[in-house]
């Protein structure tokens, strides 16, 4: 009996152990994900609290680097190019640190976002961007620290940032009416060669309608002026699949020379193999 209540009373205790007590975070973490146009935007960043604290030129000191929120730098993720104030932001993730002062705030698009607040060693050569934004004075105090992408449009947004009684915001510009039209034109100009590729593939190895595939694989070969040596080979397959043993012969032929020229023994040996058992009578 003294054994199990000894046993007992060490799991209880492990079981205290074990367990992890759950408080909330003094600067609770957000992410916030907004597509503008056709780009997508996603922020990362913990949100301290005003508290009663004087926050401007105190607490965030005027003319130092700031981490733009709290814990781990911010960070913005941009999909595509964006233009901000005449220069251009490749597409990435950035840490986002600004240097405020009374009227005006230095924010700067840092390519380094593995930091916990600013970087020890400030790299310039890691700075991607660095515009400047005037500062607004707002009627209603906000208690915690907010960036939002706002004034939707399709070829534009805010970054907008807000504490206190300070808001900035910082305008990009996105590429929409570009990608739009790369997009139009291409379904406009029809399927691809890979595209036609990809689907007599399809219709081979799933059994499906061989003849198509055959339409399409020389669809893609009439497509790709480089007459791909694995084209070749794939159309050799549906050929031989549909009973053309002759036909299949012919264009391994082609196929095995192509990948002679690459030098790719793999496919010089899978054409050299086919041909060779097509040929047996």
């Amino acid at each position: 009996m003294k054994k199990i209540i000894l046993a007992m009373l060490f799991i209880t205790m492990s079981n205290q152990i074990g367990a992890q007590v759950k408080t909330p975070a003094p600067s609770p973490k957000c992410t916030l994900e907004q597509k503008v146009g056709l780009t997508d935007v996603t922020i990362e960043y913990s949100r301290p609290s005003m508290k009663g604290r004087r926050v401007f030129g105190d607490l965030v000191p005027y003319g130092k680097l700031w981490r733009t929120g709290a814990n781990q730098n911010s960070m913005i993720t941009f999909s595509d190019d964006v233009v901000i104030n005449g220069q251009t932001l490749k597409k990435g993730k950035y840490a986002i640190f600004a240097t405020p002062k009374v009227d005006m705030w230095e924010i700067v698009f840092y390519t380094d976002t593995e930091n916990w607040g600013t970087p020890e060693n400030w790299n310039e050569k890691n700075v991607a961007l660095r515009t400047n934004v005037d500062v607004k004075l707002l009627a209603t105090p906000v208690e915690s620290f907010t960036i939002g992408i706002n004034n939707l449009d399709n070829n534009y947004a805010h970054l907008e940032l807000s504490w206190e009684k300070t808001y900035v915001a910082v305008k990009f510009e996105v590429p929409t009416q570009k990608t739009a039209m790369a997009s139009i034109e291409k379904v406009l100009a029809g399927p691809t060669a890979g595209d036609y590729f990809s689907s007599a593939q399809y219709f081979y190895q799933s059994d499906g309608d061989l003849n198509k595939a055959l339409v399409y694989i020389n669809k893609a070969l009439e497509l790709n002026k480089d007459k791909p040596y694995w084209y070749s080979r794939a159309k050799s397959l549906i050929q031989a699949k549909l009973g053309d043993k002759k036909g299949a012969i012919e264009t391994a032929k082609i196929s095995l020379e192509a990948a002679k020229t690459a030098g790719n023994d793999d496919y010089v040996k899978m054409n050299s193999d086919s041909i060779a058992e097509w040929s047996k009578k």
